[in-house]
């Protein structure tokens, strides 16, 4: 597929007909457009054919896509080293605000992931034809990104002119720009909507060695589940991975893809993070909803099939002792499955069930023990990430439960679950003793796609609150350049701050841990639960969204998803006095956590907290109050001393 529809020298493309522009374009629609989009396209070529005759060189270019999401720009015209993305608006006689953010978040795009932008000047315009002349100043929003431009159909070549002359820039061959590799790391949300429109890894991965990365891993597993298929055998597979590495990207795309139900082959992908599970459906609901016409209610059915509630998929297997309809089942986080105490606690409170005598995995492997032939479990495994009462037991319970009572499943193991972030603290060999298994380098996903700006952030993180500042301090000075990480004790400073550092669509919110109880003096009110879906997904006008900065998130909201901008809200339940303290607020006091377990779920959550940014964050630390018992200000000072000792720059 071409990445343009139309891609000349400026010279031929004043030179050509309009109707054979045109039918080069409509030729490489793969997508048969309709009619309002063919007369948008005539008008385009007629309208360009006018305004960049003012011009001697430069290339042009008719659809560009954006391989990420498959968004195209409109129109590009590169001339004297600048790029021109020009998005029409026909017959429009305002400058909307939703087109401004859209071109906006092309050069935004851009300038991030397609290589040869990275250095080049880009300049977004609005091209609404009927509307008004509308004076602008021209300015940066960002390095080689300048505020997006609203012109009508008669001042393009006036605008063009004015930056040739306010910038000089270092001319490019253009086929090398058109041409260049696109690098993405898409959100987890759209890499689900790309997935499931039935694009490839390729596609949303950020560069060779992470698409290799997740293909490998997605070839194994489809090894694995063929040879389970042929033979009749029954296998689990644990795939572990880096932080921000694609585990959860990886058992969507495989639950996607052996969606083979005319083989009476089908998958479903499990989560216990209810949050994500609602967001993801949502997002892949209303993106088919648009894009194929069909009504949200079927929309969403369709969705639901394959990301499902854990705990909802494990209720129904209670009520019947038939097999599940799934025959390959991803769970993902499978090392905070329930213990069976904790499991027949839940049970007991929650359902009414008594001498529920099995631990989450023992439970959940029996389910697709159900099946007479063949059945594949794949349990995605990261580290770090516990933050639920019952999840310290790690991935052990998978094994005591195969040890016991599943020997008769093939067992494939990540050649890196050795490491003492998936071990915590268990020892290998007693962990597999008397159990028959393979070893696959491929189960191992080793290539982070997180953080396109630094993929340092999140061992900063673990540094700062392992309490290792003269450390952090040395990984911080590397990566404050591309990923700002600020401190302010003033909340209306930290809402500005992001509100200014936000373009275009970029999404940002506040987030708090789920303990910060007293920071509801300043609005931070954790205990009103958040609408996840509506958080995330709704826009900037609708008050339930995150934009707003009125309802704040919690670890067990954000856990799994990613905003471009946080504010994270500091509470005194994590205090720092030459180490950290841990609280929790009980009744009208904050009471000492000594239980190790404990602590460490509250360690987890601000780890979860402060890796939630793709490009960087805010942190708001309140001054406390000396009139009330639980903010004395010595509650919070000592964690601002610690993070601006660390090197946060305070604003």
């Amino acid at each position: 597929m071409n990445r343009a529809y139309y891609s000349d020298s400026l010279k031929e493309f004043l030179k050509q007909d309009k109707k054979i522009i045109f039918g080069e374009i409509v030729s490489n629609d793969q997508f048969s457009a309709q009619d309002l989009q063919k007369n948008t396209w005539q008008s385009e070529i007629e309208i360009l054919k006018r305004e960049l005759s003012y011009f001697e060189s430069g290339h042009v270019l008719f659809e560009y896509t954006i391989p990420r999401i498959g968004k195209r720009i409109d129109s590009i015209f590169i001339h004297r080293g600048i790029i021109f993305l020009l998005e029409f608006k026909v017959g429009e006689r305002n400058y909307p605000s939703y087109a401004i953010e859209q071109v906006t978040d092309y050069a935004l795009d851009l300038n991030s992931f397609h290589k040869e932008s990275h250095d080049k000047l880009l300049v977004p315009i609005l091209v609404s034809t009927e509307a008004t002349e509308k004076y602008q100043e021209i300015k940066e929003i960002r390095k080689n990104v300048l505020e997006t431009y609203c012109c009508n159909e008669l001042n393009i070549h006036n605008y063009i002119q004015e930056i040739t002359k306010k910038y000089s820039e270092k001319e490019f061959e253009p086929i090398d720009w058109v041409n260049s590799v696109y690098m993405p790391t898409p959100t987890i949300i759209e890499a689900a909507q790309v997935l499931y429109n039935d694009h490839n890894v390729e596609d949303i991965s950020r560069n060779d060695a992470s698409a290799i990365n997740l293909n490998k891993t997605t070839e194994e597993i489809n090894k694995i589940i063929d040879n389970s298929k042929k033979n009749k055998r029954k296998s689990i597979c644990f795939i572990t991975g880096v932080p921000g590495a694609g585990k959860t990207l990886a058992g969507l795309n495989i639950a996607i893809e052996r969606q083979k139900i005319d083989e009476e082959e089908h998958a479903v992908f499990l989560s216990g993070n209810g949050p994500l599970v609602d967001v993801l459906r949502e997002a892949l609901a209303r993106d088919d909803h648009e894009r194929n016409k069909i009504s949200k209610k079927e929309s969403l059915r369709k969705a639901e099939e394959f990301i499902q509630k854990i705990h909802h998929f494990r209720d129904d297997a209670i009520s019947i002792d038939k097999a599940p309809f799934e025959k390959v089942v991803i769970f993902d986080e499978a090392q905070r499955a329930w213990d069976k105490e904790n499991l027949k606690d839940f049970m007991k409170r929650k359902k009414g069930i008594v001498n529920f005598e099995v631990s989450e995995p023992d439970f959940l492997i029996s389910i697709l023990d159900r099946h007479e032939d063949w059945a594949v479990i794949i349990c995605l495994v990261g580290g770090g990430q516990e933050i639920n009462k019952g999840e310290s037991e790690g991935i052990a319970g998978w094994f005591e439960a195969i040890r016991e009572k599943y020997k008769h499943w093939d067992v494939y193991i990540s050649d890196k679950i050795i490491e003492e972030e998936y071990l915590k603290g268990q020892n290998f060999d007693n962990l597999v003793k008397n159990i028959s298994y393979i070893k696959k380098e491929n189960l191992h996903l080793s290539v982070s796609l997180r953080s396109f700006r630094s993929e340092k952030v999140s061992n900063f993180i673990k540094l700062l609150l392992d309490n290792n500042p003269q450390s952090a301090r040395e990984l911080y000075k590397e990566i404050r350049k591309d990923y700002p990480i600020f401190l302010t004790r003033d909340l209306n400073i930290a809402k500005a701050w992001i509100k200014e550092k936000a373009r275009g669509t970029e999404r940002y919110g506040m987030i708090a841990s789920s303990g910060a109880k007293r920071l509801r003096k300043y609005g931070v009110w954790v205990q009103n639960k958040v609408e996840a879906e509506k958080w995330f997904l709704n826009s900037k006008n609708d008050i339930r969204s995150s934009y707003f900065l009125e309802e704040t998130a919690t670890e067990f909201d954000i856990q799994g998803l990613e905003l471009d901008w946080t504010i994270v809200c500091w509470d005194a339940n994590l205090r720092y006095d030459e180490d950290f303290e841990y609280y929790n607020f009980t009744g009208d006091s904050w009471k000492n956590i000594n239980k190790d377990e404990i602590r460490t779920y509250l360690k987890n959550t601000y780890r979860v907290l402060l890796t939630r940014s793709r490009q960087g964050f805010i942190i708001f630390v309140p001054e406390g109050n000396s009139e009330d018992e639980t903010m004395q200000p010595k509650f919070y000072d000592g964690v601002y001393d610690y993070l601006k000792e660390i090197g946060l720059e305070e604003i």
